[in-house]
């Protein structure tokens, strides 16, 4: 179930966001609201937090503003000029600093991040074995974590992706994965403390406020909503916690 509608949540404040250009797909800062409710990033201008596929930087603002971090938001998709703009606009660029760089080649100094943070991105660029050792986990610092969130399929139909998900995913079933295939993905290794997985609470208002914008690819989606995306998939929150 979701969080009761008479609570005041902390991505309501952020509403006014909650459409075109900003949204790309189902409300990211709805579902960084939770992941923040279970992992709290409680941290000040001194530390550096790593928004991985920002899209047009709307969670990056949530994240600056939520946790009181310096945000460096990098998005291979959205250019470095149209977010520096967003973010002059939002009055931050204190706080925010763009970048326009995908995960295969960060530009940054290992260790340089107390925590990582992707939301609804990964699955595009991380599910192969390996990736998160190789490619994310040296630029988190000792101690520092990461929250990753993707959308994937539920526990129990794990297996049979293409069946149920490839009318609406077609050759892109391969990305929906479930809790525990996230969970091998991200591996073991020397240096990392604890890997926790499980199935968000939050997901029709996050597909809903994505439908409310009436992109074409957001009624594309809502023709498949009850069909397959509600009674198949879920969204994967992911923590990773490095010694």
């Amino acid at each position: 179930m979701e969080k009761n509608k008479k609570e005041t949540l902390r991505s309501d404040r952020y509403r006014k966001y909650f459409c075109l250009p900003y949204l790309m797909g189902p409300n990211s800062v709805r579902l960084l609201d939770e992941m923040l409710d279970m992992c709290p990033l409680n941290f000040t201008t001194d530390n550096c937090v790593l928004d991985l596929g920002c899209g047009s930087g709307l969670t990056s603002l949530y994240l600056a503003m939520e946790t009181g971090a310096k945000i460096y938001a990098a998005d291979l998709w959205i250019s470095e000029e149209d977010n520096r703009k967003r973010i002059e606009e939002w009055g931050v660029r204190d706080k925010i600093i763009p970048v326009h760089s995908g995960a295969d080649d960060l530009p940054f100094d290992a260790g340089f991040f107390d925590a990582v943070v992707s939301m609804d991105a990964y699955h595009y660029f991380g599910g192969k074995e390996n990736y998160f050792t190789e490619k994310i986990l040296p630029f988190i610092k000792h101690g520092g974590t990461a929250l990753i969130c993707v959308p994937g399929i539920k526990a129990k139909y794990e297996g049979r992706r293409e069946a149920y998900l490839g009318p609406w995913l077609g050759e892109e079933t391969g990305l929906f994965k479930s809790t525990d295939e996230w969970k091998k993905l991200i591996g073991v290794h020397r240096e990392i403390a604890e890997v926790k997985t499980w199935e968000l609470f939050g997901f029709y208002t996050p597909w809903q406020e994505w439908f409310d914008t009436l992109h074409e690819y957001a009624l594309r989606d809502k023709q498949f909503f009850d069909t397959v995306i509600r009674p198949f998939t879920c969204f994967v929150g992911i923590i990773v916690r490095k010694r």
